[in-house]
């Protein structure tokens, strides 16, 4: 083994690559849930998918996370530093709103349902906007693209709690004992968030208004120019549209596909995990070598392509018989779909968090991925009528239209050439 080889090893295997995976996994739970258990919770209730469209806007508060994210770079909570507080309240709370979900008939409590995924979607975010700061200031500029990489992907690999196990669950206990078992999946995040030390990072000096609210903004802006600034933005809006849309009602998708909660449980979601691994370790690896700017690219034609998958099982299905065949095409969507999106995701997440500036991580940082959140949360709350309208080969084709204009916007904020 040579230097070189011997570097990426030593880079990959060790604590701090493992603190991602559990902060991978911890973001990616709750925000699964909303997105595929949720959704086929309802369904499965009788909800239609007008309404189970629209609860997206329950996810609100991950496009406005940047508001509050402000105050989470200047106050400490409960003596474990700006980011490990933030990070424990968040998952009590989590633990707390998840289980309970299962005590309520979406017949008769649709409204009291929805203000409790409001509470999931706004700590959901919060965690959030204290993990991605965590893991921007423990991880040097050389270990972002893997340790983002490997964060992305355990965020995906997450979703079989929610999207495989609670789903086959279901078929078997009360949904209220389903909700429950999913939230103590989140037992893991509250337990690392006590036993890790918080990361040395630069604290603003002062506390003014100014210097809460204003500077982490002006100094993005002054740093990369208007234009260029307003570019990069355009970029982070558009970069994931269209991948979002398409995997926004993916659950109901597969159901009136033929597939029962079963198959999706047992072959969809777990279709992802290999792919997503995969994903973790060559998309890393490959962003040490070739760069983030030039990972935009590859990961994001991956990403564009893969949406086509899902155009093919529309046109394929509904099914009135899920035979061995009809499952191996299910596997094959959902397996590119994982690694493409999983390529993508993990360039993306570098990409923004080497854009932020170390004393104002945490602001820029959900400043940077709420204007990511606006698609799939306002855009994607028009999906269901879509779907009605356009029917799922049209809107799948209209998924792969909308992923373009990001793609072209890599000419500008990421050139092939200029290898960062």
């Amino acid at each position: 083994m040579n230097r070189k080889q011997d570097s990426i090893v030593k880079t990959i295997f060790t604590t701090k690559m493992l603190i991602c995976i559990f902060t991978g996994f911890a973001s990616g739970l709750p925000f699964y849930l909303l997105l595929q258990l949720l959704p086929a919770w309802l369904d499965s209730e009788g909800v239609n998918i007008k309404t189970i469209g629209a609860f997206t806007l329950t996810q609100i508060p991950y496009i406005f996370k940047f508001v509050w994210a402000p105050f989470m770079d200047n106050i400490a909570l409960f003596n474990l530093g700006r980011r490990r507080g933030w990070m424990f309240i968040s998952q009590i709370i989590l633990v707390i709103s998840i289980a309970s979900l299962g005590c309520f008939s979406p017949s008769l409590n649709i409204w009291l349902i929805a203000c409790i995924s409001f509470i999931i979607a706004l700590f959901s975010a919060t965690q959030d906007i204290s993990l991605d700061a965590f893991r921007r200031e423990l991880l040097s500029d050389q270990e972002l693209g893997l340790g983002n990489s490997i964060h992305t992907n355990a965020y995906r690999v997450a979703g079989l709690v929610p999207g495989s196990l609670s789903l086959i669950l279901s078929s078997y206990l009360p949904w209220s004992s389903v909700f429950i078992i999913t939230a103590l999946f989140m037992i893991p995040a509250v337990i690392m968030t006590l036993l890790v030390k918080e990361p040395q990072s630069p604290t603003p000096k002062t506390h003014s208004i100014e210097d809460i609210i204003i500077k982490p903004f002006s100094e993005f802006i002054t740093r990369n120019g208007v234009i260029n600034a307003l570019l990069i933005l355009a970029f982070i809006f558009l970069y994931k549209l269209g991948d979002s849309m398409a995997t926004s009602l993916a659950t109901p998708f597969y159901l009136q596909m033929g597939y029962d909660r079963l198959d999706i449980g047992l072959i969809a979601k777990n279709a992802s995990l290999w792919p997503s691994v995969f994903g973790a370790l060559v998309g890393g690896i490959l962003m040490i070598k070739i760069g983030i700017n030039r990972a935009l690219w590859c990961f994001g034609f991956i990403q564009v392509v893969s949406i086509l998958g899902f155009a093919w099982l529309s046109i394929e299905g509904p099914f009135t018989e899920i035979a061995f065949f009809q499952k191996i095409i299910l596997a094959l969507v959902i397996g590119f779909e994982a690694l493409g999106v999983g390529l993508g995701s993990s360039a993306f997440v570098a990409f923004i968090a080497k854009t932020t500036n170390p004393l104002y991580t945490a602001t820029q940082f959900a400043l940077f991925t709420s204007i990511a959140s606006i698609p799939r949360t306002l855009i994607n709350a028009t999906t269901g009528i879509l779907v009605e309208d356009l029917g799922w080969t049209s809107f799948y084709g209209l998924c792969t239209i909308l992923a373009i204009p990001g793609m072209l916007l890599l000419f500008v904020v990421a050139p092939w050439n200029k290898k960062t």
